[in-house]
C-alpha cells in the first residue's frame, strides 16, 4: 500500500501541477480511507454513499476532480490492507487541529446518512474514530445532528 501511495505522490511531483492545484496529501488520504471504512461498516455499498464521498472529496478535502478517482482507489486499498485505524487517526491527530477534525467527524456522519439509514456498525465506527481523534462526546453528537440536517 505504501508503495502505491508513494508512486501516487512521485508522480504529482515529477509532474508539477498549475499553481492553483492542490495536491493530495497523506492525510487527506487518511480522511479518505476512513470515509471509505464507513461506507463499508454496513456490508453494503449504496450509491448514494458513492455519491456523497466524491461530494466530501471535492469539498471538505479539496481534491481536483481529475484525482478523485485515483485517490479512491488508493484510500480504499489503504482501508482493505489497514489493521487498525491507528494508522489513519495518527495522521490526523498529528496535521488537524480540534475543529477539523470536528469536520472530519461530521463528514463521516453525512456518509452514514447518506443511504438514509444508520447501521449500529457505521455508528460504532465513528464513535470509534472520534474517541481515537479526541473528539469529545458532546461534539460527536453535535456533528451527528448537523449531519442528520444536511
Amino acid at each position: 500500500m505504501l508503495s502505491s501511495i508513494k508512486a501516487f505522490f512521485d508522480e504529482k511531483l515529477a509532474n508539477p501541477p498549475s499553481p492553483d492545484k492542490q495536491i493530495a496529501s497523506e492525510t487527506q488520504l487518511a480522511c479518505a480511507a476512513l470515509f471509505i471504512e464507513v461506507m463499508k461498516a454496513d456490508h453494503e455499498l449504496d450509491d448514494r454513499e458513492k455519491s456523497e464521498l466524491v461530494s466530501l472529496l471535492q469539498s471538505s478535502l479539496h481534491i481536483q476532480e481529475e484525482d478523485i478517482q485515483e485517490l479512491t482507489r488508493l484510500a480504499q486499498e489503504g482501508a482493505d490492507q489497514a489493521t487498525s485505524l491507528y494508522e489513519f487517526t495518527r495522521l490526523i491527530n498529528d496535521e488537524y487541529s480540534y475543529s477539523q477534525k470536528l469536520q472530519l467527524v461530521q463528514d463521516m456522519w453525512r456518509i452514514a446518512f447518506s443511504d438514509e439509514q444508520i447501521d449500529m456498525y457505521e455508528e460504532h465506527l465513528i464513535r470509534k474514530v472520534s474517541d481515537l481523534i479526541y473528539v469529545s462526546h458532546t461534539d460527536f453528537i453535535k456533528a451527528k445532528i448537523i449531519a442528520r440536517g444536511s
